[in-house]
């Protein structure tokens, strides 16, 4: 490959390609990349990183087999999931239901190696699978945080800031799920709302709810709003994010909303929570053979509810301090899990979601992007397709953070160039330059350099490189004090993307009607 291929849509939503290197493609104004100009996605030009040989990915899997024909996995409050497993054979003993060795690697041959998810603006639709990478915000914190107010309990607002914030991210290209729990609205329709404010806010691809069937429905009911039910029936517009209850237990809520996705022809992203030591084994190996039969029943279980239906095959691997008991995050044995996780993943044909930028500390400092470097380049490197939780993560989960948003954010851009890897053509070999230099001098004003200096590094938008006097005399701030200030401008210059006033209307008057149709509820 002689330059970066980066995907781009026109606004039919048709592919085509720009050439990202090239002096001819230069000099005609095609190929050139303005600074912060946002891609739809990534395309990976480095290989994903194989940490396990033949015979030890064969002994996990065998261990996952062992695991679904010997201990089995319960199904609980989903009599249609058990009528499923018993129609394809499995061994069904009241809740818990046994498979044979081979018998959901079979189901899952149904299951599309990549989909497109579409965007409401279709400049913005997203490949899920093969070498693409797509980058989400956080998900599921009770709590947000920044320099200013603390730790506080999410509200709507605090919802449609991230959502902006996304928006106006040129490293981030999708607007995520649960961004941050709303707890000022009731929790039987704060899913409307925050549909809704995907839909109006964001002109990405976005999640839907997962904590009800009825919810599940509901959301996807707002996509058929804004798309055409027709164009739904046949085409990924949402994901629902569905967890296990490890160890070994799927429950009914996530089933039945699993189902319900499948059923509309709506991407499920099945992921196992393990934290090891408790909900799994303290051994890599153990729970990464657990993490493979949990995930594998759930994704089968999708093509049995309508075959063919887009899923991806998720991975939530933790540690824990075993002196505390209390959950770790952005260690290194889950981010070499990752590793592995993303060969079985390959070897079952199935697009990725694995690790993101986890952090356990209750500041974006240094810790926090200790651990979520290492957790986010075990993402990038294990070749995970959907990177869920690439800004924002702090406090294990619990806290959704301005200021580390928008440095996550910000590394996701140097991933961008990370991703792309070397380009090697004449351009980039500048032997030109090389002759106008000659020896002992500088590069700096060639010919070379001022063709190439606009796209040839990445340039991040909170780092200090300024020499030491220069920080010291405009106040010494540190990174998070820049990215508090990053984050106001942007809330302050964000735009709202354009949606017809029909389609908002339609959209408004569905989430009030089925608000009206029940009670508040808190639980």
């Amino acid at each position: 490959m002689d330059a970066v291929d980066v995907i781009a849509r026109t606004p039919s939503g048709a592919r085509k390609r720009e050439r990202g290197g090239g002096r001819d493609g230069r000099r005609a104004g095609q190929g050139t990349r303005p600074p912060n100009r946002t891609t739809p996605y990534i395309l990976r030009n480095i290989p994903t990183y194989d940490v396990l040989g033949e015979e030890s990915l064969l002994s996990i899997e065998a261990a996952a087999d062992r695991i679904l024909a010997e201990i089995g996995i319960e199904f609980r409050d989903d009599p249609v999931a058990l009528e499923h497993w018993k129609s394809v054979g499995a061994d069904v003993d009241g809740l818990l239901v046994k498979f044979e060795p081979g018998m959901l690697r079979e189901i899952l041959k149904s299951a599309p190696a990549s989909f497109t998810q579409h965007a409401r603006n279709p400049a913005n639709s997203v490949e899920i699978g093969g070498k693409s990478v797509v980058f989400a915000p956080a998900y599921g914190s009770p709590f947000v945080m920044d320099l200013d107010k603390g730790r506080r309990y999410g509200t709507i607002e605090d919802f449609r800031n991230f959502i902006k914030l996304a928006q106006s991210s040129p490293w981030l290209h999708h607007s995520g799920g649960t961004i941050c729990e709303p707890v000022d609205v009731p929790v039987n329709k704060r899913h409307l709302d925050m549909v809704y404010s995907h839909l109006k806010y964001s002109d990405r691809c976005f999640m839907g709810s997962v904590t009800a069937e009825s919810r599940a429905e509901e959301s996807i009911e707002m996509a058929r709003i804004v798309f055409g039910r027709d164009f739904v029936d046949q085409n990924c517009v949402i994901l629902g994010n569905v967890n296990v209850n490890s160890p070994l237990v799927w429950d009914g809520t996530m089933t039945n909303a699993l189902r319900a996705y499948a059923r509309a022809n709506q991407a499920a992203v099945i992921v196992p929570f393990i934290l090891g030591g408790a909900m799994g084994p303290v051994t890599s190996a153990g729970a990464i053979a657990q993490a493979l039969a949990e995930t594998m029943a759930g994704c089968a279980l999708t093509q049995l509810e309508r075959k063919g239906a887009p899923v991806i095959f998720g991975n939530f691997l933790s540690s824990m301090s075993l002196r505390s008991g209390s959950p770790t995050f952005g260690t290194p044995e889950p981010a070499i899990g990752s590793m592995v996780i993303g060969q079985l993943a390959r070897r079952l044909n199935l697009p990725l979601r694995c690790a993101g930028n986890f952090s356990n500390s209750k500041l974006p400092d240094a810790q926090a992007m200790n651990e979520g470097t290492m957790s986010m380049l075990s993402a990038v490197h294990c070749g995970a397709n959907f990177i869920l939780h690439s800004a924002g993560f702090l406090d294990g989960l619990l806290s959704m953070s301005y200021e580390k948003f928008v440095m996550d954010a910000d590394f996701c851009g140097a991933l961008h160039s990370y991703l792309a890897g070397v380009v090697v053509d004449d351009n980039t070999l500048a032997l030109d330059a090389f002759r106008e230099v000659g020896v002992g001098k500088h590069f700096l004003g060639c010919a070379h350099t001022m063709e190439n200096y606009q796209t040839a590094f990445w340039d991040s938008t909170i780092a200090d490189n300024e020499p030491f006097e220069k920080w010291d005399l405009a106040g010494r701030t540190d990174a998070a004090s820049r990215a508090n200030k990053r984050w106001k401008q942007m809330l302050a210059d964000y735009q709202a993307p354009h949606m017809d006033e029909a389609t908002d209307e339609a959209l408004l008057d569905y989430v009030e009607r089925t608000k009206a149709g029940m009670s508040d509820a808190w639980y």
